[in-house]
């Protein structure tokens, strides 16, 4: 039997990339640029390789392709940050949902890890080892040391700003948080409101420092200090804990902006169980719009950040520095004020 006339009947076992070259009449190595590519492929070999491919449902093998590619074809989602808040926070499935959705049209496998160890961990050893081709890390802090060996051992891009050190050698893609926190804060302003104070993040992240900046910006653009900085760790009972000290101060502010939903969700219910009237005696503002700001009442004005967006370009950036392209190293998303009932 000739070459050319060995196909595979549907359904009778996998086809091969010789029984695809044969099908479509050009050389196995075209075969090999087409499925990594298609480039230095003439239109019409392209043409007759994927009508090949798909007349006999060939599917091309992973482990081969990586074997002589030296790639793994799979690509880590690095969260330090314990279980509970990993699955608590719905930030987080955001980020997954669009790091996945954008990893459907390409041959990339996504592999998570929820890990805040040290750099001699198994897991890090893992990352490290050659079993993923780059990484992305979202949700980092200054003690995550090392997270520094990860990015010196293949292509990294962050959630946010990384944490020093990393010199100018990084690629992010964030959301403009200092503006979120401006326009939170200038919204409360525009209310009325003069005694206002905040419940940060936690401040070994960049992300609670700029939304902190944003509030300390808008307040000193009206010729005001805060009423009351008080930290919190982006949890509900972070959120409760901090209002309760606010109010314990014995000076009431008239309005608080916090710096995300969940911990909104914490200093919303202290104030319900003190028989504080939101907003009528403390206004409250949050960062996110998250699920947790319509599940409420009342429902939570709040910033919204665009994380399934940052998912995908986060994304688009590793996948872009993985294909030998240059992307922008910065890349800044917009946030926007979205006005419910609670300010």
């Amino acid at each position: 039997m000739s070459l050319s006339s060995t196909t595979a009947p549907r359904g009778a076992g996998a086809a091969t990339i010789e029984e695809v070259a044969a099908r479509a009449g050009v050389s196995r190595s075209t075969v090999s640029r087409v499925l990594g590519g298609g480039e230095r492929v003439s239109p019409a070999a392209l043409e007759s390789v994927r009508r090949a491919i798909a007349e006999l449902d060939y599917v091309p093998n992973r482990a081969a392709r990586s074997l002589a590619s030296r790639q793994t074809l799979a690509i880590a989602l690095v969260v330090p940050e314990d279980t509970t808040r990993f699955f608590g926070d719905p930030f987080f499935a955001s980020i997954v949902g669009g790091v996945n959705g954008r990893l459907a049209s390409s041959d990339y496998i996504l592999n998570l890890f929820i890990a805040s160890g040290d750099p001699g961990d198994k897991t890090t050893n893992y990352l490290t080892g050659g079993n993923v081709d780059g990484a992305l890390i979202v949700s980092h802090h200054a003690s995550n040391t090392f997270l520094e060996r990860i990015h010196r051992t293949m292509p990294v891009v962050f959630g946010g700003r990384p944490v020093p050190p990393y010199g100018d050698d990084y690629w992010f893609v964030d959301v403009d948080n200092i503006e979120g926190g401006r326009i939170a804060t200038r919204h409360l302003l525009n209310r009325g409101h003069r005694r206002i104070a905040t419940i940060t993040g936690p401040l070994d992240m960049t992300v609670s420092d700029d939304r902190l900046q944003g509030f300390r910006d808008a307040l000193a653009g009206a010729g005001l200090a805060p009423s009351h900085v008080e930290n919190g760790d982006f949890t509900i009972e972070g959120g409760a804990a901090a209002m309760v000290r606010i109010l314990a101060s014995g000076d009431r502010p008239d309005a608080v902006f916090v710096a995300s939903d969940l911990m909104a969700r914490g200093a919303l219910g202290v104030l319900q169980a003190r028989g504080v009237r939101v907003p009528d005696e403390i206004a409250v503002i949050g960062f996110d719009d998250s699920p947790a700001a319509i599940e409420i009442a009342p429902r939570l004005t709040t910033v919204r950040q665009p994380s399934r967006e940052q998912g995908e370009r986060m994304t688009e950036v590793l996948l872009a520095r993985l294909a030998g392209q240059d992307p922008p190293q910065a890349t800044i998303l917009h946030s926007e004020l979205v006005i419910r009932e609670t300010a």
